[in-house]
C-alpha cells in the first residue's frame, strides 16, 4: 500500500470509534454473576491498540468520554494499551449521566452449544453525539499526520451525527494522502435505532468510496453494501465455501473500483468452543488465503475479527506483501482468541511462529 512516510508523520495509524468498559463474568453468566473483571474494548479501538500492542506502531484513538470515574478508567486503561488519548473528547459529568454517558458492555464468552452473549448499556454516550466539526481533521491529518486511518460501521450506526462524521472523516483523510480501512462490522441493534439494513446500506454505501481497504464478513457484505454470499444461511452459518466469497468480492470491487484490497474472514461455528477458522483477501486483482484452521478451540471469540484487521493492516503497512498480509491477520485473530477481553494478548513473535506453521508446544 502507499502509505505516506513514517518520518513525515505522528501516527502510524488513527482509529476513530467507542470505548466501552467491557464486564466480563469469566466463567459464569451476566445474570447469576456476583463479580466481573473490567477491560476495555471497541471494534475500532481494538485494532489501534492490537497494532500498538502486538506490532509496535504508534497509534491514537478519536472518542468521546464522560470525565467521570468510569471514564477515567477507561483513559487509565487506553493507557495501559499504549494508544495515544490526545484526541479524546471529553464531556463534563452531570452528576447523573442525563446528557451523556461512557458505554458498558456485559458479555459471555459462551462454550459449547451455549454461544456467547453480549449485552450492551450504550445509549446515549458522549461519543454517539460526535458530530461534523467536532474533529479538526486539518490539524490531525494535515499537521500532526498519520499513515493510515481506520474506522468502522459500529461507530458509524451509534447515531444519525457518527454517520455524518465517519463520511466527512474518510473524505478528508483522503485528502490528506491517508490510506482508509474499514470495517463494516454490521450490529443490527445499533442500525435498527436509526432505519435499519436501509440505513446501513445508505451510510455504508456513502463511505464506500473512499475506503481502501474494505474489510467484513459474510452478513457484512450483505446487511452494509448489498452484497449477497451464495449458499449461507446467516441464521446457522456453517459450511462457508471459499469459492462463493471470491465470487462474492469480485461483484463488490467492480462495483467499487477504488477499493485497493478486500478481506473476510471465514469462521464456521461449530460451538461456542470450536470454530472453523480462515480469511481471504483480495488485492489488487489476485485473491489470497490464509491457512485454515479447522477445529480451532476457542477462548473468547469476541475481539478476534479486529485483531484478524489489525494483523492485515500491518502486513500491507510495514511488509507490502499481500499473502503475508492475510496470514498476520488470520494467525493473530486465531491467538486473540485464546484469551480473555476484546484486546489482544499476543506479540509479534508469537504471530510469526503461528505463521511459520508453529506449534503448541511449550516454550522453555
Amino acid at each position: 500500500m502507499n502509505t505516506r512516510r513514517r518520518e513525515e508523520v505522528e501516527f502510524d495509524c488513527i482509529s476513530m470509534g467507542e470505548v466501552m468498559l467491557r464486564l466480563d463474568p469469566g466463567d459464569g453468566r451476566v445474570r447469576t454473576t456476583r463479580q466481573f473483571r473490567a477491560w476495555e474494548g471497541g471494534g475500532e479501538y481494538n485494532v489501534a491498540r492490537g497494532l500498538k500492542r502486538c506490532f509496535g506502531l504508534r497509534t491514537s484513538i478519536v472518542t468521546s468520554l464522560v470525565r467521570n470515574e468510569v471514564g477515567l478508567l477507561l483513559e487509565d486503561l487506553i493507557y495501559q494499551g499504549g494508544v495515544d488519548s490526545s484526541e479524546v473528547k471529553w464531556r463534563d459529568f452531570d452528576g447523573i449521566g442525563r446528557e451523556a454517558r461512557n458505554g458498558l458492555n456485559f458479555t459471555e464468552r459462551g462454550f459449547g452449544m451455549r454461544a456467547a452473549k453480549g449485552c450492551s448499556d450504550r445509549a446515549n454516550t458522549a461519543v454517539s453525539q460526535l458530530k461534523v466539526g467536532d474533529v479538526d481533521w486539518d490539524a490531525l491529518f494535515g499537521e500532526r499526520g498519520t499513515r493510515w486511518f481506520h474506522t468502522g460501521g459500529i461507530f458509524a450506526a451509534l447515531s444519525e451525527s457518527t454517520a455524518e462524521l465517519t463520511i466527512e472523516a474518510c473524505r478528508k483523510a483522503k485528502e490528506y494522502g491517508v490510506c482508509v480501512s474499514y470495517d463494516l462490522n454490521y450490529r443490527p441493534s445499533l442500525w435498527d435505532a436509526i432505519g435499519g439494513k436501509q440505513k446501513a446500506q445508505e451510510v455504508n454505501q456513502a463511505i464506500a468510496p473512499y475506503v481502501d481497504v474494505m474489510i467484513g464478513n459474510e452478513e457484512d457484505f450483505t446487511a452494509c453494501l448489498g452484497f449477497e454470499v451464495e449458499g449461507v444461511d446467516h441464521a446457522n452459518v456453517t459450511g462457508l465455501d471459499e469459492s462463493h466469497f471470491k465470487s462474492m468480492i469480485e461483484k463488490v470491487v467492480a462495483a467499487y473500483p477504488n477499493f485497493k484490497a478486500v478481506a473476510t474472514t471465514m469462521r464456521d461455528v461449530v460451538t461456542a468452543s470450536i470454530n472453523d477458522w480462515g480469511a481471504i483477501l483480495w488485492y489488487e486483482g489476485s485473491f489470497y488465503s490464509a491457512t485454515h484452521r479447522p477445529g480451532l478451540e476457542i477462548f473468547d471469540r469476541v475481539g478476534g475479527g479486529d485483531s484478524f484487521a489489525s494483523g492485515l493492516i500491518y502486513g500491507l503497512m510495514e511488509l507490502g506483501d499481500p499473502a503475508l498480509a492475510v496470514e498476520y491477520g488470520a494467525a493473530h485473530g486465531a491467538l486473540a482468541m485464546t484469551t480473555a477481553g476484546d484486546t489482544t494478548m499476543a506479540r509479534l513473535d508469537e504471530v510469526k511462529k503461528l505463521v511459520a506453521g508453529g506449534s503448541a508446544r511449550v516454550d522453555r
